[in-house]
This record gives structure tokens, sequence and C-alpha cells, in this order.
């Protein structure tokens, strides 16, 4: 009998931990979570992963003001935090930022009347959202949104709601800032409140930051006003904790040193393979594609074998750069942290509301190298922070003097493309030393992947994919230094590595090359794949015109290897054309040499269309040749061929896009707006697809 109580008790305890299991996820004794173990550079603070609920999660953290930012490469999640952080200093609001895809949107219809919502929505591509905004861009604005309480559009449901839009956008794509202005109609539509003007801000022209900056003083004034709050003399309220640990060695296992996860710090990184989780990919040929000594052009081969990684021709890869040795050392010796560089630091937030962006505990130098954009150009706001922690008077009133007159300020500081280090080198030579590290990680953004247009066919090589990339180094007219791109002189010494290259430069030799506690050794690179709308159509038999100069033509070898193994296989090809420019024919027609050999498997298929700009007298540009070759595109189109475009967007695309309207306009004898007309239904049809950068 005994026995039978305890097997009796037993029983019963088991059901009791099983219950509890069930109904609690495993909270009560699950190991906790490193934040890093599955995230990069992100531990979802925002949401503390106990609702997702917003309002819920306001009225438990107490806070009054909401930040939610659509971003796609950490810029709108910049500008969030900037306006969280002032927004708290100079006028006492509790705010909070919140990646927007970590809460539901069903809840809005409950936000509470004395709080405010700002949205920072970058518009992505052509006129879409983010990837962390398309649930929520979905939801507000599909055509039966309804809320959790049941109301729908008819109701005004979010008539309580007060919100505050800033937009990212490029005025180069036609659909400009498409995200913000279609967010604001949902919003007025479903009755929320405005509060001041949805601000825009343009990349296309180069003005983001000004813009930002124009839009959010009135913006303050006119939310002062509707929440009744009052200014003060902004003091600096550190976000983020940082606190230096002599004991420990940053060798010790627990210490990301460059890692993006807990997995790869550990050594057991494992897929799926993401944007949160990148592949440290072999790198297995590269080569110089240009004949002329000043100028660089890369052509990799990275390998995916293995890695259940796939991709489609036509998407792209993201490269996760490290910054370069000599900007690291530049700007530790600025901040008076270079004896401090392998000091071990743990970093967290103050609130539990506060996301942070590096992985800790780390260094100053993997948190420089790695984890923050230390080299981008520096905003203006940011610089005006550091006049409080100026090492001397000259250096405060310079720097208040570039803080308070724009003009002064892309003089001295834009036209330069200064990063911080620089920036603030040109001021004084003495370090800033009292500038806490943990303005340097509010103020600058997360390093973040780069992405480039995969430039081979799935078709041809599945676990292999071939990236082409222009070097960028440049000395600006009137600049005292050469720009050098980031990721593009990273993958620069790789290349330079795997080849023994003599010609290796100081600064090409500082990039740490072998990764973090030399995981990279090999000559490999962390990547992910990001897939693309940008494909070739279904039918292999359907005619297709790409224009793609210089490395726009990148997608480009990867369509036409596509169809030349089609070709060689004996199946029916449409007739591809592809317009290319470049400057030379001897110096940077890139696979000049694949496309005969592409041409003798397509035959008259095959048509390669070339513009050299500087050969002869006059510049020619791929519209020019777009242009003599009106009678070809236009029946083509009868044809209903698919028409690409890949490259510059600010001009090239733009001419493009200009010039096909009045090839269809006089070919077919319409007035001008009809051609233009008649683009755009292209455009929303997809048989005009571009892939452009600014």
């Amino acid at each position: 009998m005994a026995q039978l109580d305890t097997l009796d008790l037993i029983v019963l305890v088991a059901l009791l931990i099983g219950s509890i299991a069930y109904f609690t996820k495993g909270s009560y004794w699950a190991i906790p979570k490193d934040p890093y173990a599955s995230s990069p550079i992100q531990n979802g603070a925002a949401n503390g992963g106990k609702t997702r609920n917003i309002v819920e999660k306001m009225e438990e953290t107490r806070k009054n003001c909401v930040i939610f930012y659509g971003s796609q490469t950490g810029t709108a999640e910049d500008y969030a935090s900037r306006l969280a952080k002032e927004g708290s200093q100079r006028f006492g609001l509790k705010t909070m930022v919140a990646d927007i895809e970590d809460y539901d949107y069903e809840t809005l219809d409950t936000f509470p009347e004395d709080k405010v919502a700002f949205f920072v929505m970058a518009t992505y591509g052509e006129g879409e959202p983010t990837d962390n905004a398309v649930e929520f861009y979905q939801f507000l604005t599909g055509d039966d949104v309804a809320f959790e309480s049941g109301a729908t559009a008819d109701d005004k449901p979010l008539s309580s709601l007060k919100y505050v839009a800033f937009g990212l956008g490029n005025n180069t794509y036609e659909h400009y800032n498409s995200m913000v202005r279609n967010v604001d109609a949902a919003f007025t539509k479903l009755g929320a409140t405005r509060i001041g003007s949805a601000g825009e801000g343009d990349d296309g022209a180069g003005t983001m930051e000004e813009d930002f900056l124009a839009w959010k003083e009135p913006m303050w004034t006119a939310l002062t006003e509707s929440m009744g709050l009052e200014e003060r003399d902004a003091v600096y309220e550190a976000v983020f904790s940082v606190t230096e640990d002599e004991s420990t060695s940053p060798e010790e296992e627990t210490v990301y040193l460059g890692e993006p996860t807990a997995a790869h710090r550990e050594g057991r990184e494992k897929g799926p393979f993401s944007p949160h989780n990148p592949y440290i990919a072999p790198i297995v040929e590269s080569y110089e594609l240009f004949n002329v000594k000043d100028r660089n052009c890369l052509h990799m081969e990275i390998s995916i074998a293995g890695s259940n990684l796939s991709y489609q021709t036509g998407d792209h890869i993201a490269i996760w750069p490290t910054n370069a040795g000599e900007e690291v050392d530049r700007f530790l010796k600025v901040f008076g942290l270079e004896d401090k560089r392998d000091t071990v630091i743990n970093i967290k937030g103050i609130d539990v509301t506060s996301k942070v962006p590096i992985p800790a505990p780390t260094t100053y130098d993997a948190a420089v190298r790695y984890y923050m954009e230390s080299l981008a150009p520096v905003s203006r706001q940011f610089v005006s922070t550091l006049a409080a922690f100026a090492p001397d008077e000259n250096s405060k009133a310079e720097i208040v003097r570039l803080g308070g007159d724009k003009d002064y300020f892309h003089e001295k500081i834009t036209a330069q493309c200064y990063n911080i280090a620089q920036a603030l080198q040109s001021i004084t030579d003495k370090p800033f030393s009292a500038v806490p590290f943990s303005l340097l990680i509010e103020g600058l953004n997360k390093l973040q992947p780069r992405y480039y247009s995969i430039s081979s066919s799935s078709q041809v090589q599945k676990d292999k994919i071939s990236i082409t990339a222009v070097v960028e180094s440049v000395r600006l007219p009137g600049a005292a230094h050469v720009v050098k791109g980031v990721t593009t002189n990273y993958l620069l010494a790789l290349k330079q590595k795997q080849n023994g290259d003599a010609s290796i430069d100081s600064y090409a030799s500082s990039y740490a090359i072998s990764g973090p506690r030399d995981k990279y050794n090999g000559i490999r690179v962390p990547i992910h794949v990001r897939h693309s709308n940008f494909k070739l159509p279904s039918d292999p038999s359907k005619p297709i015109i790409m224009v793609g100069p210089g490395t726009g033509v990148a997608p480009f070898r990867g369509f036409i290897q596509e169809r030349a193994a089609l070709a060689a296989k004996g199946e029916k090809v449409g007739t591809t054309v592809l317009f290319f420019g470049c400057r030379k024919s001897d110096e940077d027609f890139i696979y000049q040499d694949e496309f005969k050999k592409y041409q003798e498997q397509m035959g008259d298929s095959l048509k390669i269309i070339t513009a050299f700009s500087r050969e002869g007298n006059e510049k020619v540009y791929v519209q020019h040749r777009l242009k003599q070759n009106a009678e070809l595109v236009s029946e083509l189109l009868k044809q209903k061929a698919n028409f690409y475009v890949c490259g510059d967007a600010a001009n090239m695309a733009r001419e493009v896009n200009i010039e096909l309207g009045h090839i269809i306009a006089q070919q077919r004898g319409l007035p001008a707006e009809k051609g233009e007309e008649m683009v755009k239904h292209l455009r929303s049809s997809g048989s005009y697809q571009e892939d452009v950068w600014s």
C-alpha cells in the first residue's frame, strides 16, 4: 500500500509539473535566454517577451510616448532613438522605442488619449514597406481592417490615437515616401489625429538629415501644445549603462569579440541562416575585372554548399562587413580609448524598454570594429551633443557653431564626408576622453550588412553565388582625404589576401580578415541571402530588355548565364537585349569575354549594345543607345517584353525611364504624356522592373 501511495504521489507531481510546463511554456525553469542566441545585435527589450499589446506594455512601464520604426538599413531606427531621447530630455516625455513587428496592431483602438505614438517609416524599393513593417502595413491599409474590439473602419476606431509621422524616402523612385504617405492616409481614414505635419526625408537629394532637423522643431512645438508639455534644458541622460570589467579576460568564451550571435561565439553556429544569423561562407575565387590601375572592380565566387542556403536568379546577397583597422585606431584615439581597447565592458539598458544594440560583454575594440557604424558620415545633431564634453572652450565653441549653422557644417564636415572621428580631429588634436561611451552607442547606428545584386544564375551554379562590386575609393572635390567604402574595401582586402597581391596597402592590411578569434581563416565572409522580386519571366521564350551600365550589369550576367544554359540545352529562348555602358572598352568593359561565349550559345537571340562614355568626342550613355535603338525596343515591347533597369537611381535610371516614355510615344504616334502613362502601366504590371541604388 505504501508503494502505491508513493507511486500515486509521483504521478500527481508529474501531472502538476506537466500542467505548469504547458501553461507557462516552461518559463519557470527555463535557462535565461541569451538575447543574442538567435539575433545578432538586438535583445528585444522593447517588448520584453511578455506582451504584444503596446497599450499594456506602456501601462506596465509607465510610458506615455512610443516611437515605432519601420527600418531596412537602420536609419529609421536611429531617428526613432534620437526622437525618444530628445522627447525625454527636452520635454519630460516617458518614451520607449519599438520595432513595429514586435507588437500587434489590433489593439491600437484602445490607445489612450493622454499618450502619443510616433511612426518613423522608411520606404523600401518601389514604394514597399520595410521587412519589419510588412504586416503592419498590410493590416492598416487592408480593405477589411478590423480591430480586436470588433470595430471597423466605418466606426473611426482610432479616434483616441494621437500620432506623429516621419518618412524616409528617395525622390529618384516613382513612389517617393509612399510608406509614410499611405500610413498617414490610413490613420486619417480610421479617425486618428496627426500632431504636426507628416515629415519627409529625401535620401535621393542627400538632404535626409536636414529634412529631419527642419521637420522636428515645429513638430515638437505642436506636440507641446497638444499634450501640455514644457520644454526644459536638455542634459545628457545615458540610455545605456557601460561598465568596465577589469577582472574578465577578453579571451574568455563569454565575451563577444565580433561574433554576431552566441552560437557563433561558442563555435556552434548552425542554420537556418538568416538576417539574424549569418553564414560564414568561403570565398572560393576572387579576381579583378578592370584593366586600369587606379580603380578596382571585384568578381567573387562565394560557396553556400552545405549551408542549406538557396537563392534564385536576381536575388541579393548581404555581406556583413568589419570596419578598417586604421579607422578603428583613429576612433579609439580620438575618444581616449587606445589603451583600453581590449578592456571588457558590459552594456545594459537603464530603462527596461531600452534596446541594447551591441552584444555584451564585449570590448571597446570589438564594439567599434564589428558592431558600430563608426565610419558613417556624421550628422549635425550628433556633433552638437558632444559640445558638453569638448576638451577645451575653443573646441566647444567650434562644435556649437557647427551644430547651429547648417551651411558651415556642410562646408566643414559634410562636404568632406567625415566620419565622427575625422570630424573631431578636424576641430582639435586633443582627445575627447570625457565623452561617455554610452553616448557613442546611442549616437551611431549598428553596423549593417550591405546588399549586392547576385551576378550568377541559380540554375547554373546553385551552390555558388557570384558578386560584382566596384571598390569605393574616391577623393571628393575639395576634400582633404580619400573616402573609402567600408564593405567594398573589406572585400578588396579579402581578394588581395586570397591572391597574395603584392600591391596591398596599409589600409587594406588593417582589416581583421581572419575575423573574431580567427574564425574566418581560409578567406571567409559572413553572409545571408535576401530574396528579390527582380526576376526573369517564367517563360524563357519571352523577350527581355536589360539596361545595366557598370556594375548594374551584375544581375543581367545571371540572367544571360541562365538563358545561355537553356539555349545550350536546345530550349527556345526569346530575344535577349542588354544595353551596357562603361568608360572605355579596353578598361572597364566587365565580362566582355564571357558575353562572347554566351553569344556563341545563344546566337542572334542575344544582342549586346554598348555605350562607352569616354571614347570619342561626345559622351555616350545607355539612354542614348536606347534612343538610337527605339524601333527595336518598341517592337519588343509590342511582343510583351519585360524591361529591366539596374544601377544608379539618381541619374541613369531616371533618364532611362524618361527616354522609354519618349520611345513609346514617338514609335506609336502618341502624345508624350501617353508614353509616360504607358511606362507607369508597365511598372504597375511588373513588366518594368528596377534594381537601383542612390
